[in-house]
């Protein structure tokens, strides 16, 4: 076993703070890594301030880890001491049911395993997550990081990244297509990149007026503002998906009369009960459906990472001292941040013991 260094929320109502705590030895298929940047997900500011009521304390949040290979397991094949690679949202699963058969571990029928606050599969420890200067991981969710990319502005990529790529590649999102991004966050920026790597003529839906140049230097084809019912009855039927980041509750129903027939509204953001309530109406009468959509699985994220490779596709991102983790939340929770901070983990190194 090794000491870690990390930030952690000790409970709901206190901020994050210096934590130590030991890191087991890498079994024989496990990956020791040493962690260089580690994304700051809205998940984990949820998961710290216990807003889902299933967070154990001390909990250390962090699950878009890029970091260095330290050492490997005997029976690990992929991986050796210096590749670069990352970690995700997950660090394991039952990996014999259907789903994990697939190549979906996020959908395994047991549950997948969290990459922080979930009961270890083998030892029954909690895991704990990015926020920390080293991980060890089963080989079979480590990623590899392919030549050429920014390992900074990848790490989001790991979740942001892969929450809007998994439903485009599963609903077929592609060439001739037309698809509304609603919402101008990290998940939403992150979709108009990929929808418009695909093919797909996108349009950003937005309440806010100042996001509309913000969209377009994103690669937004066209803006609407959602709050102005004029430009809404506008584009009535025009859309094949919509592909809602929202994570609060709002009125699914203005989207819905915005599909076309056949047309899918995927929700990727909201872990609420959807309210107010969808019209019926507007699903039977058109034939629309609403589908959700749940991060991604492994073979699917590095295909992603390859792609934002070859295609220059980035997250834009805000250096963050680990330091300042706790402002960093809240601005987060402001929407102060263009578009995910990214803790620069050499900075936990002038962190108080």
């Amino acid at each position: 076993m090794s000491q870690a260094k990390s930030y952690a929320a000790f409970s709901a109502d206190k901020p994050l703070a210096p934590f130590t705590f030991e890191r087991r030895s890498p079994r024989a298929d496990d990956v020791a890594i040493e962690i260089l940047y580690c994304g700051v997900c809205h998940s984990d500011l949820h998961f710290a301030r216990n807003d889902w009521g299933m967070s154990q304390y001390p909990v250390v949040p962090g699950h878009e880890i890029v970091g260095r290979v330290t050492a490997v397991g005997s029976d690990v094949s992929r991986f050796q001491v210096g590749d670069l690679v990352g970690v995700g949202c997950m660090v394991d699963s039952c990996r014999t049911c259907s789903a994990c058969q697939e190549g979906v571990e996020q959908y395994c029928l047991e549950g997948f395993t969290m990459t922080y606050g979930s009961p270890d599969r083998q030892d029954g420890t909690l895991t704990q997550g990015g926020y920390s200067d080293a991980i060890v991981v089963s080989e079979h969710f480590v990623l590899k990081m392919p030549d050429g990319i920014d390992l900074a502005s990848a790490a989001p990529i790991l979740c942001a990244g892969i929450t809007t790529y998994s439903p485009l590649k599963h609903f077929g999102v592609g060439k001739g297509h037309k698809i509304g991004v609603i919402g101008m966050g990290g998940l939403g920026h992150m979709g108009v990149k990929l929808a418009k790597a695909l093919g797909a003529e996108v349009t950003v839906f937005t309440r806010s007026d100042a996001k509309v140049e913000e969209a377009k230097r994103n690669g937004a084809d066209h803006v609407v503002v959602s709050s102005d019912p004029a430009q809404m009855e506008a584009v009535a039927e025009t859309y094949d998906f919509m592909l809602d980041t929202v994570p609060v509750q709002h009125d699914l129903n203005p989207y819905l009369a915005a599909l076309k027939y056949n047309g899918t509204h995927i929700i990727v953001g909201l872990l609420e009960p959807i309210e107010p309530t969808i019209e019926a109406f507007n699903l039977v009468f058109k034939r629309r459906v609403v589908a959700g959509s749940l991060i991604g699985g492994i073979a699917e994220t590095e295909e992603l990472l390859q792609l934002c490779a070859d295609q220059n596709i980035t997250c834009d991102i805000e250096m963050l001292d680990i330091n300042d983790i706790n402002e960093g939340f809240e601005r987060m929770e402001k929407g102060d941040v263009r578009y995910r901070f990214v803790i620069e983990m050499a900075t936990l190194k002038n962190t108080p013991a």
